[in-house]
């Protein structure tokens, strides 16, 4: 049993990975054919002088940064004004909150177009950049509610009167005594809404203008006609900077985990 586990292990991982590893061959391939030539740098030279995918990077890693940003601030306290609700309310706000991240996201891309259809004809404004980043928040808070709920019901409730018994304010308190209980969930929320608008594909689609598009609509429209072995070499640093990210985040998680391990140990 223990070899068929491993077998059926090895075939996962052959799975999934494979298709990664021809990806990342072939974008060293010097033709633009099925069939490897020779090794070549090129199609990572003409990457970095493609102006619509640098462009695009970029409007994606601002639309990312800022809308994760923006959702966490939203998310966070929403997540603060339901949780000081009563069990009934609280209940049937979660349940809206939940519905964003359970929705098709066809059926969400195609609302918010209608509704920015709606608003254009009367403010006189363009799909673009504004369009996008409303979409990506509208997405992106449900995520943050769902990540920092879960530290709030982890945490004693009596924290906050007791923090404002010993003299703070509202304010002082929330800042100083909740916000770090919380901080973990804020973290995760951050980091899930970010992941998910930079991978995001079909709600953009239906939000984004001529003039300002994601990554991922690039390449959808590049390998409309054919796959560009430039778009292999852009998967390729995406898959090596995704992979390094992750040794990262893993090696800090092991330090802190052998610190506090070797802490309780001393104690």
């Amino acid at each position: 049993m223990k070899r068929l586990g491993k077998i059926y292990l090895a075939l996962v991982i052959l799975f999934l990975y494979v298709p990664i590893f021809v990806l990342i061959v072939f974008s060293f391939n010097e033709s633009k054919s099925t069939t490897f030539t020779g090794f070549t740098f090129e199609w990572y030279a003409k990457l970095f002088r493609n102006e619509l995918i640098i462009s695009s990077l970029i409007n994606t890693i601002l639309i990312a940064v800022a809308s994760s940003i923006i959702a966490t601030i939203l998310g966070t306290l929403a997540a603060v004004g339901i949780n000081s609700m009563r069990k009934v309310p609280k209940a049937i706000v979660m349940n809206v909150t939940n519905m964003p991240v359970i929705n098709p996201e066809i059926v969400t891309g195609v609302s918010l177009m209608l509704l920015f259809v709606f608003f254009a004809a009367r403010m006189n404004f363009e799909f673009g950049f504004w369009t996008l980043l409303i979409a990506h928040i509208t997405f992106n808070v449900p995520y943050v509610i769902l990540n920092v709920m879960p530290k709030f019901r982890q945490m004693d409730p009596n924290l906050f009167e007791a923090a404002q018994d010993l003299g703070c304010s509202p304010f002082t308190a929330f800042r100083k005594v909740i916000l770090p209980e919380i901080m973990p969930g804020v973290l995760s929320g951050f980091m899930m809404s970010f992941t998910y608008s930079l991978d995001d594909f079909v709600i953009s689609y239906f939000t984004c203008g001529a003039t300002s598009q994601t990554l991922p609509i690039t390449i959808y429209s590049m390998t409309r006609k054919k796959v560009s072995p430039e778009i292999n070499a852009l998967s390729t640093i995406i898959f090596v900077v995704v992979v390094i990210v992750l040794i990262g985040k893993n090696t800090i998680e092991n330090r802190r985990y052998n610190k506090n391990a070797n802490g309780k140990a001393d104690y």
